[in-house]
């Protein structure tokens, strides 16, 4: 099929806007202006304790310190208590940090203590005495071109205070 010149012209420019235009959209996702974002683990809530399976429920914030919004398309994690590997998996759920504001959300845990049992038993023998805690992930950001904000806290919490007397 034929098309004229003019025509041609107009569908490559009308082209050329529209991809020009969703670039600039992504001009802060992929220049130097992007600043990463501030995770922090709020909490750590015990959903239910068995044997063989205990349910957590980790509370996160994200601040976002960028003048655009900050799509956030999920979270991989792994958590460790004295260098023992707890849990890890994945969360998958999308949401939307604004810009220069923040958002709490969070993340179902399963995980089978079981295995370690005896060294969380010899942990909480001193339950004044601070363990350590490693939170490692990737906070995975962005539409069509994401980015993997890695992401790492460590901290201490007391036993103590956690178990009722």
């Amino acid at each position: 099929m034929f098309y004229p010149k003019s025509t041609t012209r107009n569908l490559g420019l009308l082209l050329l806007l529209f991809a020009a235009s969703l670039s600039s959209g992504c001009a802060t996702w992929l220049g130097g202006d992007f600043k990463a974002p501030d995770v922090r683990l709020l909490n750590v809530d015990v959903v239910r304790a068995r044997l063989l399976e205990q349910e957590f429920i980790l509370s996160f914030r994200i601040d976002n310190p960028n003048g655009t919004n900050l799509p956030v398309r999920g979270l991989d994690y792994t958590v460790f208590l004295n260098d023992v590997k707890l849990a890890s998996g994945e969360s998958s759920t999308w949401f939307t940090v604004p810009a220069h504001g923040h958002e709490e959300f969070t993340v179902p845990v399963n995980t089978n203590l079981w295995r370690h049992m005896k060294y969380i038993v010899k942990l909480l023998e001193k339950p004044d005495k601070p363990i350590q805690y490693r939170l490692e992930g990737a906070v995975k950001t962005g539409l069509m071109f994401g980015r993997r904000i890695k992401l790492v806290r460590v901290g201490q919490i007391v036993p103590g205070e956690y178990i009722p007397e």
